[in-house]
This record gives structure tokens, C-alpha cells and sequence, in this order.
């Protein structure tokens, strides 16, 4: 571990003496660095989705949406939109201060750490890189030690494509992060638990370091299906997507619980089980098109779940699980108790629990009883329901009659609030969340009084100067007819 360390403090000064330099403040140098990111996934694509698989179990398509695609996309966004995000921002200051000019300008906050989680291992990699490079800054990434595979890819990749002085990655586990964490960054970029995130959270506070952290929690799906009834096989296939579809349930978006009404809630039940069978077939497990669990003791994790008495009389759908093959059966359960941990803690795997209330607009209470969620999900057209989400509640995020989309969207800001996260990025955010807005305002030495003393004087001739700037500006303009008296 001291050979880390040295390794450790050796990469930092050389990313510092980069980053003094200069070089990183080059919008050339962030166009090319950002560019070669896209050329690398381009280029290796199999190779990356090879490495998904022995990690995730990943399907080449699901890789491709999730991580291939969505980085490509990322990459040229930030190319594209870069020139405009850099530019200074001009502020219309108020008459007051007339002739100053004021204006905003984004600097990079310098050398940052980015610590990447094994779920989404590519994407939730390169996705903050790019942004922290499009802001101007020196980086080092720590990828998962739990995707392996995808580890080794960037930690042998990257150096062949991108600035190796300026831009380096790690490969360990939690001790090469006790390390990383021990030494002082600019800032620090963290997806993960939130119980990780309180390390982190505590770790920079040594140092005041600014923090993202992208965690997750419980994201609620709400189902009102007097109003949607006609749309019902829509919304059953996006759930069933929105579960099992990305990283089978190992998404901290993905849908957690759903919330219905009791007397709907069977038939919920007999349109999802069929639905799951149409995308994973008869035998998921063999399909090949649902991702496996990433380790034993996370496959056991969800088994203790579901070993709790009263969760397991709540079964109406699958079940079983294979540890060897890091298997679990996509399942669905129908009112697991309030109290059990599967309803407190975030289930992070292909567990479905089914919540009924007498009325839909009971779901309000049971998400506000919970700690802030990363994501809210309702399928309702019902104006009153969708007001009492959005006043009523706090998330992340609000999706309304569609699951997960919004992490695409580049021109929304991702992140959560509360236990599900701290800060935001994606597209412009992203550059935002790298970035020190720093104001700047030009005065004039065209009007003054004389100074006197005792010191405070100053003070009071400093408001009498802008109290008579005002008065002086604002006869001009009684004078010229542009404002009333």
C-alpha cells in the first residue's frame, strides 16, 4: 500500500503541474481530449461489450443503449455545445452601479477525482469524465473493482487516447479509495450508496472539497389506472422495462415499488407476468437477455430480502434464485409489509414490490414516509394528482407517464436530493458541475468624492457615490420621458 500511495501522490503532482500549466484551459485541447473519448468507444466496441458481459451479463443491445450509445451521445453533445458553454456570461447590472459591467465566467475547478460505481461501469465512467474535461479540469478516474473487466478496459484504454498528464485512472478497491481519499482534490464526483457517499461526504470535508454524489433510493411508480386504462399495455411494458431492463434492476433509476389501487392491483399483476415472459422468455435465467447479479454476496443480499417470513407469503410471481450462476429470478411480491427491509432499504435487483391503497391519492403519504427518492414515476393523466406529486413531494426527479427517460435527456439536469444525492449533471449541467462561476465587475474611476477621515467615512461617501449615480441617472431618464415620477 505504500507503493500506492507513492503512485497515488506522484500521478496528483503531475496532474497539479499540468493544470498550472495551462494546457486544460484550452477549449482545442477539451474539443480533442472529449473527441478521442467518442474515437476510443467507437473503436472498441466489441471489446466493451465483451467486458460488459463477463462482468454484467450484459446483452451487446442493452450495452449499446446504456453505455456505448449513451457516452457517444454524451461525447458529442459536450463538442458541440462547448464554445457556447464557455463563454462569458454578461450580467445587466442595475442602474445603481452604471458605468460598471458585470459579467460571469466558468473556470475549471483544477485537479478532481471521479469515482465511478460497477453497475454501469462505462457510462458512469466516462459520462462525468467528459464533463469534467469539457470544464478545463486535470482528471483521475477510479473505476469499480466490481466490473473488473470494464476496469481493466479503461485503465489500459484510456492512456492510448487521451492525455496521459493530464487525465489518469486507478484500478483497486476500497482500499486504493482510503488512499485517493486521504489526499486533497479540487473536487470530487462519487456514484454510489449512500452509505459510501457519507465516507466521501466526511473525507472531503478535510479539505472543504465541493462533492457530487449521484446515489439512488426507492423510486415509487405510481399506477392510476382510471385514468389511463386505455394506455394500460403501454404502461405494463414500460414497467416491466423500467424493472428488469437495464442491469436487472441494479440501476439506482430503475422503478423500486410500484403503488396501485387495491381493486386494480390483481390485474396489474396478470398483465405483468406475461410481460416479462414476452422480453425474457419462458426461461430467463438461459435467455440471455437478462443481466445476472454482480456478486454472490449481492445475489445473497436480495435472498435475505426475500427470506423474511412475511416477505415470502408476499410472492405472487417468481422467486427462486441460483447463487452460483449470480441468478435471481425476476419477482413480483403484492403488499410486502411497510415495516420489511425490502420496503427500506433500495432493493437494487429484479424485485418488484406491489403496494395498494384504497385511493391513488393515498400513494402521496407512503413516498412522503420515505427518505427523498432519486426518481418519481406516475402514469396518470388526473392535473389534481400530477400537482400534488410535484407540491407535495421532494425527488430528483418527476417523470410522468414514462420510466427512466429522463437520464437521457441531456438538456435536463440529473441528480437527487436529500439521501438520493447531492449536486447535478449531465449535458451543460455537467460542464456546470466542474465548473467555478466567478463573477467579475469592471468599475469606472469616472465620478468620486474626495475621502475623509476617520475610515468609516469612506464607507458612507462610497453609498452616497452610487446613492447620487442613481438620483443623477434616474433625472436623465424623467427628463428623456422613459420612466413616470
Amino acid at each position: 500500500m505504500e507503493a500506492m500511495k507513492e503512485t497515488v501522490e506522484e500521478s496528483l503532482r503531475e496532474m497539479r503541474d499540468t493544470f498550472a500549466s495551462g494546457r486544460t484551459r484550452s477549449l482545442k485541447w477539451r474539443k480533442r481530449q472529449i473527441e478521442a473519448i467518442y474515437e476510443m468507444v467507437k473503436d472498441n466496441e466489441d471489446k466493451i461489450c465483451t467486458a460488459l458481459f463477463q462482468d454484467l451479463g450484459k446483452h451487446s443491445t442493452e450495452a449499446f443503449r446504456d453505455e456505448l450509445g449513451f457516452i457517444m451521445r454524451s461525447a458529442t453533445a459536450a463538442i458541440n455545445g462547448l464554445d457556447k458553454w464557455a463563454a462569458p456570461k454578461h450580467s445587466n447590472l442595475p442602474l445603481l452601479f452604471y458605468p460598471a459591467k458585470g459579467k460571469v465566467i466558468s473556470e475549471p475547478f483544477g485537479t478532481v477525482l471521479v469515482l465511478s460505481s460497477w453497475n454501469f461501469p462505462i457510462s458512469l465512467s466516462l459520462d462525468p469524465l467528459i464533463g469534467a474535461i469539457a470544464a478545463g479540469n486535470t482528471v483521475l478516474l477510479k473505476s469499480s473493482e466490481l466490473s473488473p473487466n470494464a476496469s481493466a478496459f479503461l485503465a489500459k484504454t484510456i492512456p492510448a487516447y487521451l492525455d496521459t498528464k493530464a487525465i489518469k485512472v486507478i484500478e483497486g478497491g476500497p482500499d486504493v479509495a482510503t488512499i485517493l481519499l486521504q489526499q486533497q482534490w479540487d473536487k470530487i464526483f462519487f456514484t454510489g450508496s449512500p452509505k459510501i457517499g457519507r465516507i466521501i461526504m466526511a473525507a472531503a470535508a478535510q479539505y472543504l472539497t465541493p462533492v457530487t454524489l449521484e446515489l439512488g433510493g426507492k423510486c415509487p411508480t405510481i399506477v392510476d389506472h382510471h385514468t389511463i386504462a386505455k394506455n394500460i399495455k403501454s404502461v405494463v411494458k414500460r414497467i416491466t422495462g423500467g424493472k428488469w431492463g437495464s442491469c436487472s434492476g441494479q440501476a439506482c433509476i430503475a422503478v423500486d415499488y410500484v403503488i396501485v389501487e387495491k381493486s386494480f392491483a390483481s390485474s396489474l399483476i396478470d398483465m405483468l407476468k406475461p410481460s416479462v415472459k414476452s422480453f425474457f422468455g419462458e426461461n430467463p435465467k438461459e435467455s440471455g437477455c437478462l443481466s445476472k447479479i454482480v456478486t454472490k454476496q449481492h445475489v445473497q443480499r436480495l435472498a435475505r430480502l426475500l427470506n423474511d417470513p412475511r416477505v415470502q407469503a408476499s410472492i405472487v410471481y417468481g422467486g427462486s434464485i441460483d447463487e452460483e450462476k449470480l441468478y435471481v429470478e425476476p419477482t413480483i411480491l403484492l403488499d410486502p409489509p411497510l415495516d420489511s427491509e425490502i420496503m427500506n432499504e433500495e432493493i437494487f435487483g429484479p424485485i418488484l414490490p406491489i403496494i395498494t391503497v384504497r385511493d391513488i391519492q393515498d400513494s402521496i403519504g407512503i413516498i412522503k414516509s420515505k427518505p427523498k427518492p432519486l426518481a418519481i414515476y406516475a402514469f396518470t393523466k388526473d392535473e389534481n394528482l400530477k400537482t400534488r406529486i410535484l407540491s407535495e413531494t421532494s425527488s430528483g426527479s418527476v417523470t410522468f407517464n414514462d420510466v427512466m427517460i429522463q437520464y437521457m435527456c441531456d438538456a435536463l439536469p440529473f441528480g437527487g436530493v436529500g439521501e438520493s444525492g447531492i449536486g447535478r449533471y449531465h449535458g451543460k449541467y455537467s460542464f456546470d458541475c466542474f465548473s467555478h462561476e466567478k463573477a467579475i465587475m469592471e468599475g469606472s474611476l469616472a465620478m468620486d468624492l474626495e475621502a475623509r477621515y476617520p475610515p468609516w467615512n469612506n464607507f458612507k461617501l462610497s453609498f452616497i457615490r452610487l446613492a447620487f449615480r442613481e438620483a443623477y441617472f434616474k433625472l436623465i431618464l424623467l427628463m428623456l420621458g422613459l420612466i413616470k415620477r
